[in-house]
């Protein structure tokens, strides 16, 4: 394995581990908040008033029931630690976290393309974009190093 192959995955890795290090950071937030408290929060830091991105952050959470919201809660705390196993997996190079990576990330491609279609922004298509390199680079690994079991 060269350097710079094992570079790349620390970098997947590591933009797992982030990705999984901010949904805990959510998780923990939303749950140890309640409803009441993140309307406040939200209300709190609303500065702009002509900003749509937070207008609509604001009114979507505004109709969250707390049941919802809990759910939303752990659902963060499931992603969170998916994320995290494959950054680690990824960073010690590990196959199986190669593959793992391919199986997730593929998987969320379709509900990116779809949210794309419904809402399509250029930030979404810079995260579709990667996604795809980044499955083509692990399945590339893959069967270079003679991992890949398709020929």
């Amino acid at each position: 394995m060269s350097y710079q192959s094992g570079t790349m995955l620390r970098v997947i890795g590591g933009l797992k581990i982030a990705k999984a290090l901010m949904l805990l950071a959510a998780g923990i937030g939303v749950l140890s908040l309640g409803t009441h408290h993140i309307h406040t929060l939200a209300w709190n830091f609303h500065h702009d008033e002509g900003n749509q991105y937070i207008n609509r952050a604001l009114a979507k959470v505004a109709h969250v029931s707390p049941h919802k919201l809990h759910e939303l809660g752990i659902g963060c705390f499931v992603y969170g630690a998916m994320f995290m196993t494959e950054g680690i997996g990824l960073w010690m190079r590990k196959v199986w976290a190669e593959y793992l990576t391919i199986i997730i990330t593929t998987s969320f491609i379709p509900l990116e393309v779809y949210e794309m279609v419904e809402n399509g922004s250029v930030v979404k298509g810079i995260v579709i974009a990667l996604n795809v390199a980044i499955v083509v680079y692990l399945v590339w690994r893959l069967r270079r190093d003679k991992h890949w079991p398709f020929r």
